[in-house]
């Protein structure tokens, strides 16, 4: 039986940061890379107990980004299109739609002032430095749920406009089954994808990063009125694939 005195210190996760806010404990921590890698780290964003996402593979997040992009209807990709990014999380999806030409205004809603601030002033900031220095990027500190629906439906309410965009690419919980907190199982409802589809664009595109495919939402996406309804595989070391959630308003 191995000795566990005999770990190395430098083996174990570090906690560098633990906040208490509005939605619980946000948590970042740091491990030794499992392949050694270059030497670099691997930082972690643990929420309320459930690991979020790591710095060590952003395969997942440049898809969400990518796949946006390739399902936007062929009008929608000239004059450089806007994308909603819901989620900061360690970077990966802001810096990949900044490393792209193609995009123009890039905003990304984030409730989390801990992870902002991880970005801004902490170890995130090697991921998304760049990208925050972006003069097309936009970061607003506030609950996707609220800004995608309580904001959409009190402006219809009103008769008010509502900002709108090309791509709205979601990632901010394990996929529509297993959200971050319960607050965020209405974005999935159908109230909440109808806000979603009035976000877009004509010919916009709505992707939702997953941990595992759903049939059921693909279904729920079609009866609220997208189009084009798919979902693409990311295939992961173990276990089933991530996955994202396609649909396209129709032009």
């Amino acid at each position: 039986m191995p000795d566990p005195m005999s770990e190395a210190p430098h083996d174990r996760p570090v906690t560098l940061d633990r906040r208490d806010g509005p939605y619980g404990e946000i948590v970042l921590r740091r491990r030794p890379a499992d392949d050694g890698g270059d030497g670099g780290d691997i930082h972690e964003i643990i929420a309320n107990g459930t690991f979020l996402m790591d710095t060590s593979d952003g395969r997942s997040e440049r898809l969400l980004i990518d796949a946006a992009q390739a399902a936007l209807a062929p009008d929608r990709r000239d004059g450089l299109p806007s994308v909603l990014i819901g989620g900061l999380g360690v970077g990966f999806s802001l810096a990949h739609a900044a490393d792209d030409e193609r995009w123009g205004r890039i905003v990304v809603v984030e409730r989390e002032q801990a992870v902002i601030d991880w970005h801004h002033e902490g170890p995130l900031a090697r991921i998304s430095g760049a990208a925050l220095g972006d003069p097309r990027t936009v970061i607003l500190h506030t609950d996707l749920v609220d800004y995608i629906r309580t904001e959409t439906e009190a402006a219809e309410a009103d008769d008010q406009p509502i900002d709108r965009y090309d791509a709205l690419c979601l990632d901010i919980d394990n996929g529509p089954g297993w959200t971050v907190t319960d607050e965020n199982a209405g974005l999935y409802t159908p109230g909440g994808l109808a806000a979603c589809l009035a976000r877009l664009n004509p010919g916009g595109v709505l992707a939702v990063w997953s941990a595992q495919p759903s049939l059921a939402f693909e279904d729920a996406l079609r009866n609220v009125g997208f189009t084009g309804v798919r979902t693409e595989e990311i295939q992961v070391a173990r276990g089933v694939p991530d996955v994202v959630h396609l649909g396209v308003r129709p032009a």
